[in-house]
């Protein structure tokens, strides 16, 4: 019998994206509405992608096989 293959989440995959360390990177939240409201340095901090908690990247892990 072969082995069961994972089907991977395309929500998933379209939102985050696995490091060459295996970390998982994705986008701030909180950018695409009321941007007039943010501070120059909110908006500016928003723009650079962040890293997944270990703890969270432990739970999103399955859904983006690599």
């Amino acid at each position: 019998m072969g082995k069961i293959k994972h089907k991977t989440k395309k929500s998933a995959a379209k939102r985050f994206k696995i490091t060459a360390s295996g970390k998982i990177k994705m986008k701030h939240s909180h950018r695409s509405h009321q941007a007039h409201s943010k501070t120059t340095k909110q908006r500016r901090q928003l723009r650079h992608d962040t890293l997944l908690s270990p703890a969270m990247a432990k739970r999103h892990k399955y859904t983006i096989h690599r």
